[in-house]
């Protein structure tokens, strides 16, 4: 199999199979209908053009596998196929795992190490509301366990979720651990807590797209949410850690304009939301870096930087 990550221009591909995210069918400025596509691998996505739509020689549409023969170019220096033949794959000719972008890292280890974080608590109240969600529930555990953490813009594979809900954990404890002023157990839980929302947020792989709830409510609100149902359904949970708990939550963000229906009030929210976005901002230059020809020096303006990317020198270990 070619994978995404290993094409160049130049290449050819001949019957490959990939995922088909999404379909539009365009018209061109000379009045021709044209088909964009977005195609998928484990290692990533493609666009893809089909300029003379006789080369789809079956019905597909989008979340279909599609075999495809094609040229690889470029265009606004990214990698774009040139499709001369398309059609549906059956089932049986394709493992659904090689399309599905998977975490790195081992799933079950990492929840481990999610379960050492409970098992560190020593407020009870929030060990028990921990214990509801990640020990007890089994239906949240297998979807947390397999989620993406967004659509494209960091840990968006499978695992993500969890991959980065542990980074962001980790860092926070170091927080604790430097500045004694932080109630470590609130900030923990906060960490642990701040994205279950996205499981409504985001559908499941393949799709692993913006739910209805996702558009109109978004993953804070809902995540903060959940935690407060959880927590009436408790007997004597103290009222201002309640408070603080789903303000973590709610001030994630750290900004209005990001999305924080509240910013930072307390000292645990602001830490919070600093290893949230040290993780988030980490993983998404870790992404870029991974993403083109290992001798590739600049990478270009990326827009959420707001400057060009360079690869930095590095020993090889």
């Amino acid at each position: 199999m070619r994978y995404i990550k290993d094409l160049r221009e130049n290449d050819y591909i001949a019957n490959e199979i990939y995922l088909c995210k999404s379909k539009q069918i365009l018209t061109g400025k000379s009045g021709k209908e044209y088909v964009s596509l977005t195609l998928q691998d484990k290692t990533g996505t493609v666009d893809a053009k089909i300029w003379d739509r006789q080369g789809e020689t079956s019905q597909y549409e989008a979340m279909d596998f599609v075999h495809v023969d094609a040229r690889v170019t470029t265009f606004q220096e990214a990698l774009q196929l040139n499709v001369s033949r398309i059609y549906k794959a059956n089932e049986g000719e394709f493992y659904p795992d090689d399309y599905f972008p998977m975490t790195t890292g081992n799933v079950e280890d990492m929840y481990k190490e999610i379960l050492g974080f409970i098992n560190s608590i020593k407020d009870q109240n929030l060990k028990e509301l921990l214990e509801g969600f990640f020990v007890q529930d089994k239906d949240f555990i297998k979807k947390f366990k397999n989620h993406s953490a967004a659509k494209s813009v960091h840990h968006g594979f499978v695992g993500g979720l969890l991959e980065h809900t542990l980074g962001v954990a980790k860092m926070c404890q170091y927080y604790a651990d430097n500045y004694p002023v932080i109630n470590r157990d609130l900030l923990i839980a906060g960490a642990l807590f701040h994205d279950i929302g996205k499981m409504e947020e985001l559908s499941s792989f393949p799709e692993n797209d913006y739910t209805n709830e996702g558009q109109l409510l978004g993953h804070i609100f809902i995540g903060a949410n959940d935690v407060r149902n959880r927590i009436k359904k408790m007997n004597k949970f103290p009222e201002k850690l309640e408070l603080e708990l789903i303000h973590c939550i709610l001030a994630h963000h750290g900004e209005l304009e990001y999305g924080s229906p509240k910013k930072p009030a307390t000292v645990e929210a602001l830490a919070l939301h600093l290893a949230d976005n040290t993780d988030s901002k980490l993983e998404i230059m870790t992404e870029i870096l991974n993403s083109g020809d290992p001798k590739t020096e600049w990478f270009g303006y990326q827009r959420l930087f707001e400057t060009n990317i360079m690869r930095s020198s590095k020993e090889k270990e």
